[in-house]
């Protein structure tokens, strides 16, 4: 990929600049850096020649990948102490997870000016262990709902801030028209951070949980099925053809070319459908709080990829160096400058929703910041759990459940399986990778 070279201006100068004057009698650092390859990612890749420019004792070295393979490669690096890469792209569910193994270093030196303060409180929890920062969120996220204002006008639907499920069911019923558009998109390729994050949230919202408090699977329930029977009649009755095969990038694709008239996923994407210069409704989209039943809780949840350094690192004083610049305010208002407010890394800083200029490029952010706030993994479900996060349970096994879960609830939307042989088998493979990892006593 060919990078573009960046000026930079302001307190960035200043930062980068020490770090050209250490470079001076410092050895080249060569870093490896794994990342998922999103467009935010992409963009993080293209104006990293303003840092390198700066930092002449730095190179950088990058391997982007999709997200499932991506998690896949840095998992198996990381628990064996491989060293392949000194800086990973990981998520709240890895952080505090890794950091108790001791997997990843501590972030406790960034400088005065990163200002760690000004990130999201959700958002440093999430991604701390006792108290201590482990990543450094390079952009966060929850889910709402989108929606083509002008197709709900040409219907004649308004559509609520509060939406309930039922009400998009109807919604989607009614302006589901496939020659030209499909009444909604959802996530149905399976894994753990597709298929599974956003069924997982809308049954918290339907008051399914995956454990209850004596750790004992909870997906052969009455609120599972409920959530899971109004999830595929959605897509066999009102969504794209062959929805087992997409995900959040291909959800974003049809929604970007008008084929979507709701999606419910994150809200990352809402800089991505209103940006004239990749979406062809860019001025015709819409925001509503993700769906609820009435019960207390969302289909919501609480994301962040973030930066940080695995234990094997050899270059770690080099990586934060690299972290602290691309996770910074200053790189934010570096977007900015280069391709405008709305398109800066969204969900991680308290200034960021204060700043005028973004409030007035970005109208959906007081809805993305509610949602960002409003999240709360310790306290994830309409019924108690013993565990903490929203669409993913915090434990070590919780890939391996959820993957094989994934791959049952994606083959019942394919038709291959009927409802009930796909949840009772949920329940069965989660009872059985339960007792074999022990969490219960961990």
């Amino acid at each position: 990929m060919l990078l573009r070279t960046v000026l930079v201006t302001g307190s960035l100068t200043c930062v980068l600049s020490t770090g050209a004057a250490l470079a001076e009698s410092s050895p080249i650092s060569a870093l490896t850096i794994a990342t998922v390859g999103n467009r935010d990612m992409v963009r993080m890749q293209q104006l990293s020649e303003g840092f390198t420019a700066a930092n002449s004792d730095i190179e950088l070295q990058w391997v982007a990948l999709d997200e499932n393979t991506l998690r896949q490669h840095v998992t198996t690096d990381i628990a064996t102490a491989g060293g392949r890469f000194d800086i990973v792209t990981i998520g709240t569910y890895e952080a505090a997870i890794w950091a108790e193994r001791g997997w990843l270093l501590p972030l406790d030196d960034l400088p005065a000016s990163y200002q760690v303060d000004d990130l999201l409180p959700t958002v440093r929890e999430a991604l701390s262990f006792q108290g201590q920062l482990y990543a450094a969120p390079f952009y966060a996220e929850s889910a709402f709902t989108l929606y083509r204002e002008d197709l709900f006008a040409e219907a004649g639907l308004s559509m609520v801030e509060s939406p309930s499920w039922e009400f998009i069911a109807r919604a989607a019923a009614a302006l589901h028209d496939p020659d030209e558009h499909y009444g909604i998109c959802l996530r149905g390729k399976p894994g753990w951070g597709e298929n599974m994050a956003l069924l997982t949230a809308m049954a918290n919202a339907y008051g399914g949980r995956w454990f209850d408090m004596q750790w004992v699977p909870q997906l052969a329930t009455a609120a599972w099925r409920d959530a899971l029977d109004q999830y595929l009649s959605l897509l066999w009755e009102y969504g794209p053809p062959n929805p087992e095969q997409l995900g959040f990038n291909d959800n974003l694709a049809l929604f970007q070319q008008g084929k979507c008239a709701i999606w419910v996923d994150a809200t990352v994407a809402a800089s991505a459908v209103t940006n004239p210069r990749e979406s062809m409704v860019a001025d015709r989209v819409g925001f509503a709080l993700a769906p609820q039943q009435g019960l207390g809780k969302r289909a919501n949840w609480l994301w962040a990829w973030a930066l940080a350094i695995p234990s094997s690192s050899t270059s770690s004083d080099a990586a934060k160096r690299f972290i602290a610049w691309a996770t910074s305010a200053d790189f934010q208002r570096q977007v900015a400058e280069d391709e405008g407010w709305a398109q800066v890394p969204p969900g991680t800083r308290r200034s960021l929703y204060a700043n005028p200029h973004y409030q007035a490029a970005a109208p959906y952010s007081d809805m993305v910041l509610e949602s960002l706030t409003a999240a709360d993994p310790g306290n994830p479900t309409v019924e108690p759990v013993p565990y903490r996060g929203i669409q993913y349970v915090a434990i070590a096994a919780f890939p391996g459940i959820a993957t094989a879960v994934g791959n049952r609830f994606a083959k019942a939307l394919a038709g291959e399986i009927t409802v009930d042989e796909a949840l009772e088998n949920a329940q069965w493979v989660t009872q059985k990778v339960a007792e074999q990892a022990r969490f219960a006593d961990q």
